[in-house]
C-alpha cells in the first residue's frame, strides 16, 4: 500500500468511524442503551391518540409512531424494543419533551413557529383547522356570534393562544374559559358551561360524534386558522430527527399512508365503531406528495 493509499484508508475509516458514532449520540444512542423507547400519548384526542374501552392507547398518530419506532428498531440492530406509553396533555407534552421523559410525541400537535423554538417536528401527517363547536340550539355559527358569552378551550393549546388574542383584536368580551383536555373542554359545553368549544375541526368532529346525541352539535364553517399536525421530538438532535423523518416520508412514497389514514377516518373506529367519514384534504395530499416540516400555516393555506 503506498503512502497515499494509506491516508486515504484513514480518512475512509474515519468518516466510516465518525458516522457510526453520529447514530449513537443523542436520543438514537439512549434507545439503544436502554432497549426502549417513550412515547408521548393522549387520552382523548379521537382518531389520533385516545384511550379505548379496554385502556390501551389506540390511533392514527399512534400508528404512525408504531412505523417509526419499528424503523428505529431495525436501524439500530436491535432484535428487541420496549415501547413505553407515557400520557401527556396539552400542557405537559412539550416540558416532558424537553426534559426526556418522553422521545416521541404521538398525538394531536400543531407544528407552528413559536414551538420550533422549543422542540423539533417530524414532517406533517395531518393537517387541520381551528374552528368553534357549539350546540345547535345556540345559534352559533361564527366567532362573532360568542359575544359576551363563555367559550372554553384546552390547556396549553395553540388553540387557546388564538383564541385570547382574537377576543382582545375583535372586541368580542368573551369569557375564556380553560378545560385541562379536550373531553373535559366537550364536557363543559354538553353540560351548558359553556356556550362553545374552540378546537382543532377533527377533535370536535370526533368528539361530537362520540357524544350522548351527536345531532344537538354543529361546527363553524369559519376557519379560524390551519393547524398542521406532525410527530415531536426534541430539538438539535439532527440523527434521531433524520431517522423519524426517513420513517414517515416511506410511509408516503409506499402509499401506506393512504390505508392508515382510510383506517382512522373512513371506516369505524373503536370503541364505539363510529365512522367519521372525512376525506383525505387537498393540502395533505399536496403534503404527501412533497414532504415538509414547515411550521407557516400559510405553507399549507396555500395548498
Amino acid at each position: 500500500m503506498t503512502l497515499l493509499q494509506f491516508i486515504g484508508a484513514m480518512i475512509s475509516a474515519g468518516i466510516i468511524a465518525g458516522t457510526v458514532q453520529a447514530q449513537e449520540t443523542g436520543t438514537l444512542k439512549k434507545i439503544k442503551d436502554t432497549g426502549a423507547i417513550t412515547l408521548g400519548v393522549r387520552d382523548s384526542s379521537i382518531p389520533l391518540s385516545y384511550l379505548d374501552d379496554k385502556q390501551s392507547y389506540q390511533g392514527y398518530s399512534i400508528d404512525l409512531c408504531m412505523k417509526v419506532v419499528n424503523a428505529l428498531q431495525k436501524q439500530l440492530g436491535l432484535s428487541s424494543l420496549n415501547v413505553k406509553m407515557n400520557p401527556v396533555t396539552s400542557a405537559t407534552r412539550i416540558p416532558l419533551m424537553a426534559n426526556g421523559t418522553i422521545d416521541l410525541e404521538c398525538g394531536s400537535t400543531t407544528n407552528n413557529l413559536e414551538r420550533q423554538k422549543q422542540v423539533a417536528f417530524a414532517p406533517t401527517t395531518f393537517v387541520t383547522a381551528n374552528r368553534v363547536l357549539s350546540k345547535k340550539a345556540s345559534g352559533v355559527t361564527t366567532l362573532a356570534d360568542l359575544k359576551g358569552k363563555s367559550v372554553v378551550s384546552t390547556s396549553g393549546t395553540s388553540n387557546i393562544k388564538q383564541l385570547t388574542t382574537l377576543n382582545g383584536e375583535r372586541n368580542l368580551d368573551m369569557n375564556i374559559l380553560t378545560a385541562k383536555d379536550h373531553a373535559e373542554a366537550f364536557l363543559m359545553v354538553e353540560t351548558n358551561r359553556a356556550v362553545a368549544f374552540v378546537m382543532d375541526d377533527i377533535l370536535l368532529a370526533s368528539l361530537a360524534a362520540s357524544s350522548k346525541s351527536p345531532a344537538d352539535y354543529t361546527i363553524s364553517s369559519e376557519a379560524l386558522s390551519v393547524e398542521p399536525y406532525a410527530i415531536m421530538m426534541r430539538r438539535d438532535d439532527p440523527a434521531f430527527k433524520k431517522a423519524v423523518d426517513d420513517a414517515i416520508i416511506a410511509l408516503f412514497k409506499s402509499g401506506e399512508i393512504n390505508r392508515m389514514y382510510a383506517k382512522w377516518f373512513q371506516a369505524p373506529i373503536p370503541p364505539k365503531g363510529i365512522n367519521l367519514n372525512i376525506p383525505m384534504s387537498a393540502p395533505l395530499k399536496a403534503v404527501i406528495a412533497k414532504p415538509t416540516d414547515s411550521g407557516d400555516p400559510a405553507v399549507y393555506a396555500a395548498k
